[in-house]
C-alpha cells in the first residue's frame, strides 16, 4: 500500500515536493472550541408569522425573494412564492428510482407583471432557485381593473379543474383558494372571490387561473362584439349606470333574436353556471308550531332593516311624513312630556 506523504514522496509534475513545517497558530484551540460550541446546539431560524407560508414548517406559500439578474437585468420590486414543493421519482435502467424535487414557484412585482415555472433537481434549494429563475424569464402582464380586481367575472378550467371567478369592489379581499390568494398578492390583486370544482390539483389551479386572467376581454371588444354598451351599476353608486364601453355601431331592439342570452355573467362564464347545493332545511320547518311562529312574527320581520335604513337617511325613526305628522316621530312623546314639564313649572313659577 503506497501513502503519498507517509510512505512514499507527493511529485508535483516533475518536481519533488519536500515536507514543510506550519507556522504555530495561536488561535488553532480557541477556533476549535468556537466551531464545537457553535455545532453543539442547533437553532432553526425564526420566522414571523406572515412569512411562514400555507402550513408550518412547509415551504409552501413561503417568499424566497426576486429572481436573480440577468445580465444588466435586475428584479427590483419582484417577489417570488412557492406554491409547491414535492418528491417525484423516475426508474432508471442504470440507478434505479431516481429522486428529485418538483418546485413551482409564482412570481411578480405586484403591479400586474407575474409569470411561473416548474423546476426539478436532486438538491431542494436548487431546485427552488431553478424554477425561481424559470418564472423570471416567463412574464407575462395581466390587465386589472382599477388596479385592484379583475376586469370582469370568468370561467377558466384546465383538465378537471374548473375556477369561476368574480370580481368584487374594493375593501372585499381575497375569498378563495390559497393557492390563488398568493398569485393574486403576487400579481397585485386585492379584491376577487374564486369559486372552484372538480380537481383541486395545485398545477391545475394555476393553470387554469392564468388561462382565465390572460383572456380576459377589455369592455371595448365585449361592445364590439355584441354590439351593445357595456353599462355598469353598482350599489356604491346607488345603481346609477356608467356606460364602460360603446361600439361602432349599436344594435337596435328589432335586431335583438329573442333567444340570444344578454346576462353579462353569464356572457363572463361562457353560458356555464356555477353548482349551488341546495341549504339544509330544519326538520321544524314542517311542523304547524312553525307556521304559527312566522304568523306572529310576521309584523317585525324587516323590521331591523327598515330602523337602519331610517337611521341612515332621516337620523333617527323618521320618514318623509314626520315634518306633516310630528307625532310619528319616535321622540315625540319624549319631547311633548318635557314640554309639559316646562310649562307646568314656568306656571309655578308664575303663581
Amino acid at each position: 500500500m503506497v501513502w503519498p506523504g507517509l510512505n512514499a514522496p507527493i511529485l508535483q509534475g516533475k518536481e519533488l515536493v519536500q515536507q514543510k513545517q506550519l507556522p504555530p497558530d495561536t488561535e488553532r484551540e480557541a477556533k476549535l472550541l468556537k466551531i464545537r460550541d457553535f455545532m453543539g446546539v442547533f437553532r432553526p431560524v425564526r420566522l414571523s408569522p406572515l412569512e411562514r407560508g400555507w402550513s408550518g414548517t412547509k415551504m409552501h406559500g413561503r417568499s424566497v425573494g426576486p429572481p436573480d439578474p440577468v445580465g444588466l437585468d435586475t428584479f427590483e420590486g419582484f417577489d417570488t412564492k412557492v406554491l409547491e414543493m414535492k418528491n417525484v421519482a423516475v426508474m432508471d435502467g442504470n440507478f434505479g428510482r431516481k429522486k428529485r424535487f418538483s418546485v413551482v414557484a409564482f412570481t411578480g412585482n405586484k403591479n400586474g407583471l407575474a409569470g411561473y415555472a416548474i423546476g426539478k433537481n436532486p438538491d431542494g434549494r436548487a431546485a427552488i432557485k431553478r424554477a425561481k429563475n424559470k418564472a423570471g424569464q416567463k412574464l407575462l402582464f395581466i390587465e386589472r381593473y382599477n388596479q385592484h380586481t379583475v376586469l370582469h367575472d370568468f370561467f377558466c378550467q384546465f383538465g378537471q379543474t374548473k375556477i369561476y371567478v368574480y370580481k368584487k369592489p374594493e375593501g372585499f379581499g381575497l375569498v378563495c383558494h390559497r393557492a390563488i390568494r398568493t398569485m393574486c398578492e403576487v400579481i397585485g390583486i386585492k379584491d376577487l372571490y374564486a369559486k372552484i370544482e372538480g380537481s383541486t390539483n395545485l398545477q391545475h389551479i394555476v393553470k387554469a387561473f392564468m388561462i382565465g386572467v390572460l383572456r380576459q376581454k377589455p369592455y371595448d371588444a365585449m361592445a364590439e362584439d355584441k354590439q351593445l354598451f357595456v353599462v355598469e351599476q353598482r350599489e356604491e353608486n346607488e345603481d346609477l349606470p356608467v356606460v364602460l364601453a360603446a361600439p361602432t355601431r349599436c344594435r337596435e331592439l328589432k335586431e335583438i333574436p329573442s333567444h340570444e342570452n344578454l346576462d353579462f355573467r353569464t356572457y363572463g362564464f361562457d353560458g356555464r353556471i356555477v353548482l349551488r347545493r341546495r341549504n339544509f332545511v330544519p326538520f321544524y320547518t314542517s311542523l304547524p308550531s312553525w307556521q304559527n311562529h312566522l304568523l306572529k312574527t310576521e309584523f317585525k320581520r324587516n323590521s331591523n332593516e327598515v330602523k337602519l335604513r331610517l337611521f341612515n337617511d332621516y337620523d333617527g325613526m323618521k320618514s318623509h311624513l314626520t315634518a306633516k305628522h310630528p307625532e310619528c316621530d319616535q321622540k315625540y312623546a319624549a319631547a311633548l312630556h318635557k314640554k309639559q314639564l316646562m310649562e307646568a313649572a314656568a306656571a309655578n313659577e308664575n303663581e
